[in-house]
């Protein structure tokens, strides 16, 4: 079962974003110019090691996106240091654009977090974090892209707005 925060089933999404998952095309062509550590986390579950993201210390003003389809993901808003090596969030841009899975790899229960647009590998989220949510969105910077306040959001499944435009 699908989760959009643990232990919530998710039963109807609303969201102004076309969640609809990338064509065959496009899932070719993005994944042709993905980096190997990109495709290795992305697409392979992986994970880039602690305190070397390139988002880890970033503290612009706006919005994180999903590296491969440019869903938006995580507000700058809702960042906070965790101290523990990776970008870590408290709370989703909307709960509709996230996917929580059971992971069981390395014998381990954790809660694995993937874009619910594409599938991509996140991250994880575990339940020690600030309020209000007690979360910690523990996430790869290599799974993220970052457009600053004002700027554009990504359009790279070529779905119109609100994809292409400044969030308000």
């Amino acid at each position: 079962m699908l989760y959009s925060v643990p232990g919530t089933p998710i039963e109807h999404v609303m969201t102004d974003f076309d969640l609809t998952p990338p064509t065959d095309s496009q899932q070719r062509a993005i994944t042709a110019s993905l980096s190997p550590d990109e495709r290795r986390v992305l697409l392979e579950h992986g994970t880039e090691a602690a305190f070397c993201g390139v988002f880890l210390d970033n503290k612009r003003d706006g919005t994180y996106t999903c590296r491969f389809c440019g869903l938006p993901l995580f507000r700058s808003s809702a960042k906070f240091d965790s101290g523990t090596g990776w970008p870590s969030f408290f709370q989703p841009f909307d709960p509709a654009h996230i996917r929580i899975v059971r992971d069981t790899s390395y014998g381990m229960v954790r809660d694995e977090e993937v874009c619910a647009r594409c599938g991509s590998h996140l991250g994880h989220v575990f339940p020690d974090g600030p309020p209000p949510t007690g979360l910690r969105h523990c996430l790869n910077s290599v799974s993220l892209a970052f457009t600053g306040r004002g700027e554009a959001l990504p359009d790279t499944l070529g779905r119109g707005a609100p994809e292409g435009q400044p969030l308000a």
